[in-house]
């Protein structure tokens, strides 16, 4: 989801509670452990209700003069109609039955260069490109004709656009509004697009990363022919060619920019890569001339369930763990409440901006498999809130359904539904933060238990279709039976979760357990055994105890 003001602006823009951030993960193929590339996605917002996205193409394809009707993601507002393409593919969320991926983070950059005019927005520009594309080179394409012809609404935005061969991460920028004679002269984009070399991983989150670019490497670099002509005219840059920055040009670095965004690129660099502790200055936001390398190359392949786990991260480890200092209460909870700074005494303090985050509407890691038929080699693992909280479930690209816990007409955020994994996994979520130590850690174990299970289950699927060479029909018909079922199934065992932690954890006490369930207390078998009472962490004892000791102190 988008940020819509200049970088600088970061930390005011996201206390607003009317802009959001997101975080991309890339993974080539090369990377992984099992040959997949893959894309990792939070769509963090505020107002973002989690729902799982469907467009199903018909199977003749649109008669000419067909218009489809663009809407702003971020708002609903109405944008206009543009022409529909004769032929589509069908998408589920941010991948369609190619195996073609597409997810987002904004950058916002600089203010004057968003078109109020503009006919289409990032949002509409994923699904709809998802929708004419079926590979990444196409995608890219496609992105930049949409936006030159009906102009772009929206700010800076950084792309993830991955394929069963390729990865690429494509920055882009409006021109702003330059009326002349009843037209914007300068409607379309500036843009760069640079191929991941297999074998690295890349991220973004929120902040443009594409600095020097080459210029005679077409195979693996594509930009705007006025990329750089654009900003001399604009005033931006002076320099040479071949010193052309994208990111320093078009969103410039400030505290912001390094602490509340590459932060969170860093902390995925360093969990894979040797060395990224070398860039920690940076990170904190102190020293913008220790700048990050765009990709790195992990120091081992990385598993589809490692990447599951980085999505949930809070910094632990660094010196920027949620968890270590006061803030995180007496139940080391990882989650700050907005607005993202605050004062004290004259002085302005800013709340970290993890990856894992409590506004998440949904969220994805999403796998191409180019050694399985596309129905397929495409699953998105999907799931809903908060990353931290909440499990994926496997949802293979050429299902023909959405389960309906999923589903965008089963509640919203301003309904409330008993059948909406969107709701449930919230529940969980905000009875975990109360007591984040150790409630946060028995959902955590639910989920790693169900995703390990998933795991297992997608291989021996696999197995299946392709041991009994199933017909397309069929694959497709299989794949959306197991998507549906073991949603449905997640959603069930999350209901019983939730009743499962009210029992156990109600008004502080821990009721104890064997193999066999709750223990009572021998006589009566209503009636639990005496629980037990986990306390506080040492860091809110001694803060307590330095604020209010001389009262508190028990008398010898």
């Amino acid at each position: 989801m988008k940020k819509i003001l200049l970088a600088a602006g970061l930390l005011a823009t996201l206390g607003t509670g009317t802009a959001a951030a997101c975080t991309n993960f890339i993974i080539t193929k090369g990377a992984s452990t099992d040959g997949s590339a893959m894309v990792s996605y939070a769509a963090d917002s505020h107002q973002l209700y989690g729902a799982l996205y469907k467009y199903d193409a018909p199977r003749k394809g649109y008669k000419p003069g067909a218009l489809v009707s663009v809407y702003e993601w971020d708002t609903g507002r109405y944008l206009g109609d543009i022409p529909q393409a004769p032929r589509t593919y069908s998408t589920v969320g941010n991948m369609n039955d190619r195996q073609l991926i597409i997810a987002e983070t904004t950058y916002g950059g600089r203010p004057e260069l968003v078109d109020p005019d503009g006919g289409i927005d990032y949002g509409s520009l994923i699904y709809l490109t998802l929708q004419r594309a079926a590979t990444a080179r196409e995608a890219i394409a496609t992105i930049v004709e949409l936006a030159n012809t009906y102009g772009y609404a929206s700010s800076g935005e950084s792309f993830s656009i991955v394929d069963k061969d390729e990865a690429w991460i494509f920055e882009m920028i409006g021109k702003g509004s330059n009326p002349v004679d009843g037209r914007n002269a300068n409607k379309g984009i500036v843009w760069v697009a640079r191929r991941i070399p297999d074998g690295y991983i890349c991220a973004h989150a929120n902040q443009a990363r594409i600095t020097q670019f080459p210029l005679d490497d077409p195979e693996n670099c594509l930009y705007a022919p006025d990329v750089i002509s654009f900003a001399r005219e604009m005033g931006y840059y002076s320099g040479s060619d071949e010193e052309f920055s994208f990111s320093d040009t078009y969103a410039p670095l400030d505290f912001g920019a390094m602490r509340g965004c590459e932060a969170r690129v860093w902390s995925f660099f360093r969990t894979f890569a040797p060395g990224m502790d070398a860039y920690s200055d940076y990170a904190m936001g102190h020293n913008p001339d220790n700048r990050m390398p765009l990709w790195v190359k992990p120091s081992q392949k990385i598993s589809p369930k490692e990447v599951f786990d980085a999505m949930r991260d809070h910094y632990e480890g660094t010196p920027l763990d949620m968890t270590a200092d006061i803030g995180a209460g007496g139940s080391a909870c990882p989650y700050r409440w907005r607005p993202m700074e605050w004062e004290w005494e004259g002085r302005t303090y800013a709340n970290e901006r993890a990856t894992a985050t409590q506004q998440t509407g949904f969220w994805f890691v999403a796998q191409a498999r180019d050694y399985l038929p596309d129905a397929i080699g495409g699953v998105l693992w999907f799931g809903v809130d908060d990353a931290a909280t909440s499990a994926l479930t496997p949802i293979y690209c050429g299902t023909t359904e959405v389960p309906f816990c999923f589903s965008e007409e089963n509640g919203s955020m301003l309904e409330y539904s008993d059948s909406s994994a969107f709701w449930i996994f919230n529940r969980v979520a905000q009875f975990a933060y109360l007591r984040y130590d150790v409630i946060g850690r028995a959902v955590r174990e639910s989920a790693d238990a169900w995703e390990e299970e998933m795991l297992g289950k997608v291989k021996r699927f696999d197995e299946k279709v392709m041991r009994e060479e199933m017909s397309h029909k069929r694959m497709v018909r299989e794949a959306t039976r197991f998507s549906v079922e073991n949603a449905q199934r997640l959603f069930d065992r999350w209901v019983a979760l939730d009743r499962y932690l009210m029992v156990k954890y109600i008004d502080g006490n821990v009721k104890v357990e064997n193999a066999d369930g709750f223990i009572h207390n021998g006589y009566d078998e209503k009636i639990p055994d005496t629980p037990e009472w986990p306390g506080y962490t040492d860091k809110w004892k001694e803060a307590v105890v330095r604020d209010h000791g001389d009262v508190l102190r028990v008398a010898e």
